[in-house]
C-alpha cells in the first residue's frame, strides 16, 4: 500500500488475535503497521509481531525491490512493534539501527544483541537525513512506554505518531474509526493525558498532513477531528453530553432499579443514555463509554462485605486511567449491612474533580415506593440542564435565575439578523423583582452594543465555574463585526430566537430593552425578563475566580513591561503608552499593570 510516492506500508494484519494485550476484545483483528520511506538512503520504521515474520520480511523485500535498508527505526520497542528487530537484522545484518537510549536498553534486554559500531543513539530533536526525506525525532515518553519516540518527516509532512492516533482493529476491515479508536486509547494510552498533551503541543507547531500510526489506518484527511479527539481524550474532558449507568445485579432487583432511571432519563431530555450490565457486556467498551460520556451511575450489591467482583473491577480501571472530570452517582443494594455506595465512593476517592450527586438510591433487597421517589429525585437531579434546554420542558419562569446574578462574568448573545453573536461583560445588574429588570452595560466599541440598540433584546448567559478559557477567548478576544463566534457550535435558541449557551453557564434570561442610558464610554441597557432557566447548580463564575484559577499565568520572568491583568497579553518596553489598546482582549491602559 502507498502512502505516498516515496513511503509504503509492509504493515500485516491479524485475524487470529481474540484479545489484544490479553484483555481487549478484538472482533475485527488488528493491524501491525510499519514503514519503508525509499530515498537516498532507506529507512525502516518498527517491526511487526513475531507471528508475522516472515509475511513482514516478505513485504520489505518486495518494496526494496533488490535494494537495502540503511536503517531500521524504532519508535516503540514493545513487542507487537519490535519483535522482528533481531530477525531484521539477520535479513540485513548491515542496517543500521536508530532509537533512544532507553530503547536500546530494551533491545539488549529482549535480543541480547551487540549493536556497537551500528546503531544511532537518537537525542529529543534529533534528525537524520535520507536525502529527500529529513526526519525530525520527538521524545514521547510514556506514550505509553518511557522509551518511545515519534518521527516527524518534514519534506512530506508526514508524522509517524507511534501508538498514538491507533486503534482496534485490522485495515481490511471497514468500520468508523471514533469508537475503537476511543477504547484504545483509554484502554492502552488513557492513562498518560499529560504525557499526551506534552506531545500535542509539539505537534501543534509542526505543519502535518498524513498520520501513520502503529495501529489502524493511515490518516490523511480531516486531521483536526483525530487531533481534537485526542486532546479531549488526554485532557480528560467529556467528549459527548450523556449518562453511562454501570450496574451488576445478583437476583434482578438492582437491574430494575436501572431500568426505570433508564427509562426516567429518557424521559426527561437526556440525550444519550448507555447502560452495561457489567457481568456480561465488555468491560472495556463500558470504560471507554464512561470517559465519552459526562456523566456516570454506578450500581452493585454489597457482596462478601464488599462490592460485586465485576463492579470493583469496573472501579479500578476507572481510577487506574485517571477518571476525572464527571457527574457521578450512586445506586446500592443489600439485604444486609450494606456497604456498597461506602465502598464505591471510597474506591473513586482517588479521582479527581468528581462532582458526586446529591441524591443517591439505596435499596434493601427491592425496590420499593421509597426506592421509586429516590430514583426520580435523582431523575431530576440529574436532568436539570437537559430539562432547562428542551423549550418543551423547561421552567421558562424560573426567577431564581436571577439569583446567579452577581459580580461575576457573562456572555451577552444578540444577534444582527444575519448571524448570532456574543461578547463577554461583567456588569450585570438586578434592579427591581416586581417587575424584574435588569441593568446590562456594555462598552460602545463592542459590536453587540449596535446589534441590541438595533434589536432591543438579548440574551444574558450567567458563565459557571467550569467555563475553560476558551470561552473567553472566543467571546472576548475577538469581534462580532468580522468572526462568526458561533460557527461549529451547538445551537439552543430561547423564546426570543436568540442563542443560549449549550454548556458552561448556570443560568440565563432573555432581556427585552426598556430604556437606554449613556454612560460615555459605555451604555446602560435597562430591561425587562421575558424568560428565564436555571440550568445547573454550577457555582457563577465571579471576576476573581477567573483571575485566580481560570486566566492563564502570564509568563513574565525576565521580562520588562506591563501585563494586561484581563487576558495577560504582555507589553514590552519602559513606558505603556497612553492609548494602547490590548490586541487580544481589546482593553485600554486602565487594565494594564507593571511586571513586578
Amino acid at each position: 500500500m502507498k502512502v505516498t510516492d516515496t513511503i509504503q506500508y509492509v504493515g500485516v494484519n491479524d485475524h487470529r488475535i481474540d484479545l489484544f494485550e490479553g484483555q481487549y476484545k478484538v472482533p475485527n483483528g488488528m493491524s501491525y503497521n510499519s514503514y519503508v520511506i525509499l530515498d537516498e538512503k532507506i529507512a525502516v520504521m518498527d517491526t511487526v509481531d513475531a507471528e508475522f515474520t516472515h509475511q513482514w520480511l516478505d513485504n520489505i523485500q518486495q518494496v526494496l525491490d533488490g535494494r537495502k535498508p540503511d536503517y531500521l527505526i524504532v519508535q516503540h520497542m514493545e513487542p507487537d512493534h519490535a519483535a522482528n528487530v533481531a530477525n531484521f537484522l539477520r535479513v540485513y545484518p548491515d542496517t543500521i539501527v536508530v532509537a533512544t537510549a532507553k530503547a536500546f536498553n530494551m533491545i539488549h534486554n529482549f535480543f541480547e544483541l551487540n549493536l556497537e559500531g551500528q546503531k544511532i543513539e537518537m537525542g529529543n530533536g534529533g534528525t537524520l537525513s535520507l536525502g529527500y526525506h529529513q526526519l525530525t525525532f520527538v521524545f514521547a515518553p510514556m506514550v505509553h512506554w518511557p522509551e518511545v519516540m515519534v518521527t516527524y518527516d518534514s519534506t512530506e509532512k508526514v508524522l509517524f505518531s507511534a501508538d498514538g492516533f491507533g486503534k482496534f482493529g485490522a485495515l481490511d476491515i471497514e468500520e468508523p474509526w471514533d469508537d475503537e479508536a476511543r477504547r484504545y486509547f483509554i484502554g492502552i494510552v488513557g492513562k498518560y493525558g499529560v504525557q499526551v498533551q506534552n506531545l500535542l503541543k509539539v505537534a501543534a507547531t509542526l505543519d502535518i498532513q498524513i498520520i501513520c500510526p502503529l495501529h489502524g489506518p493511515v490518516l490523511t484527511e480531516n486531521l483536526g477531528h483525530y487531533i481534537g479527539l485526542y486532546d479531549t481524550w488526554s485532557s480528560y474532558q467529556p467528549e459527548n453530553d450523556g449518562i453511562v449507568i454501570a450496574y451488576t445485579s445478583v437476583y434482578g432487583h438492582t437491574k430494575m432499579a436501572v431500568s426505570l432511571l433508564a427509562d426516567q432519563l429518557t424521559a426527561n431530555g437526556c440525550p444519550k443514555v448507555v447502560v452495561y450490565d457489567l457481568a456480561r457486556d465488555d468491560m472495556s467498551q463500558a470504560v471507554s463509554d464512561a470517559f465519552r460520556y459526562s456523566k456516570l451511575i454506578l450500581a452493585t450489591t454489597t457482596y462478601n462485605a464488599s462490592i460485586y467482583p465485576f463492579m470493583n473491577d469496573f472501579i479500578t480501571r476507572l481510577v487506574e486511567h485517571n477518571y476525572q472530570n464527571r457527574t457521578v452517582g450512586l445506586i446500592e443494594n443489600g439485604t444486609w449491612a450494606p456497604l456498597a455506595a461506602k465502598i464505591m465512593k471510597e474506591m473513586m476517592s482517588k479521582c479527581k474533580k468528581i462532582d458526586w450527586l446529591k441524591n443517591s438510591v439505596h435499596i434493601w433487597s427491592s425496590v420499593k415506593e421509597e426506592n421509586r421517589k429516590q430514583i426520580d429525585a435523582m431523575t431530576e437531579e440529574l436532568c436539570k440542564e437537559y430539562i432547562a434546554k428542551d423549550n418543551s420542558l423547561a421552567n421558562k419562569n424560573d426567577m431564581t435565575a436571577l439569583f446567579r446574578i452577581g459580580y461575576g462574568l457573562y456572555v451577552v448573545t444578540s444577534n444582527d439578523g444575519k448571524k448570532d453573536n456574543g461578547l463577554i461583560v461583567n456588569t450585570v445588574t438586578q434592579l427591581t423583582d416586581n417587575p424584574y429588570r435588569v441593568a446590562v452595560n456594555i462598552n460602545k466599541e463592542n459590536y453587540s452594543h449596535h446589534v441590541i440598540q438595533q434589536t432591543g433584546i438579548m440574551n444574558v448567559n450567567c458563565l459557571s465555574v467550569d467555563a475553560p478559557f476558551s470561552v473567553f477567548q472566543q467571546f472576548g478576544f475577538q469581534s462580532g463585526r468580522t468572526v462568526d463566534k458561533f460557527a461549529g457550535e451547538k445551537i439552543n435558541r430561547s423564546g426570543n430566537g436568540l442563542v443560549f449557551l449549550d454548556k458552561y453557564i448556570n443560568a440565563f434570561m432573555s432581556l427585552k430593552v426598556e430604556q437606554y442610558v449613556d454612560l460615555g464610554t459605555h451604555g446602560m441597557f435597562i430591561c425587562s425578563v421575558t424568560e428565564a432557566r436555571v440550568m445547573s447548580d454550577q457555582d457563577t463564575m465571579t471576576y476573581t475566580y477567573y483571575q485566580q484559577n481560570v486566566k492563564p499565568k502570564p509568563e513574565t520572568d525576565g521580562k520588562k513591561g506591563f501585563v494586561c491583568k484581563v487576558c495577560g497579553y504582555i507589553y514590552e518596553g519602559d513606558e505603556l503608552p497612553e492609548d494602547i489598546i490590548c490586541p487580544l482582549c481589546k482593553h485600554g491602559a486602565v487594565d494594564f499593570e507593571p511586571i513586578q
